[in-house]
């Protein structure tokens, strides 16, 4: 598949880098992006009702206007110490895709930085070592002003039987 092309005033024919939106943000001083196609909103930390007997990065769940929404605290779905609630902490709200169905979810992270556009010309693939998470949850490595963002997978950041947790606890909690 070709690049798009305009054509436009200024000169004759113009190739147009395709360019994809990320939100950016911050996780245990790292920075991490998710495109913004599976982000649906971001919200204020607030209430979480806890759920027993759940694994240690599934915080619990808010009530999102009359939706039930498990939240997984990232830090600890890398295996680092869970989130220390801020002022800036934030809970995004993304969809997940698994073979059957799309999960609603809030991940917590400690601040959200701004939404940014990285042509795909400046996303490396994901290293096989080096990086503080699995493999598997990188999608790609994107260079902003000379620093990498981890880029991450959503889909893969939880298994299916985490999502299948994460929605029992939803609907448990209803």
């Amino acid at each position: 598949m070709s690049s798009p092309i305009v054509v436009n005033e200024y000169s004759d024919v113009t190739e147009v880098q395709e360019q994809h939106q990320y939100l950016t943000f911050m996780l245990k001083g790292e920075i991490f992006a998710i495109g913004i196609l599976s982000i649906k909103e971001i919200i204020e930390y607030g209430k979480l009702t806890e759920v027993p007997s759940m694994p240690d990065f599934i915080r619990g769940v808010i009530n999102l206007r009359g939706a039930v929404v498990p939240v997984v605290d990232l830090a600890a779905r890398f295996g680092k110490t869970n989130t220390e609630i801020g002022r800036r902490t934030c809970i995004v709200i993304i969809e997940v895709n698994n073979a059957q169905t799309t999960q609603v979810i809030g991940v917590m992270v400690d601040a959200v930085n701004a939404v940014l556009e990285i042509p795909s010309n400046q996303i490396e693939a994901a290293p096989s070592f080096g990086a503080k998470i699995r493999a598997e949850f990188i999608k790609g490595m994107g260079k902003i002003e000379g620093n990498f963002v981890i880029i991450l997978d959503v889909d893969k950041v939880l298994s299916q039987d985490e999502l299948d947790v994460a929605t029992q606890v939803g609907e448990g909690a209803e």
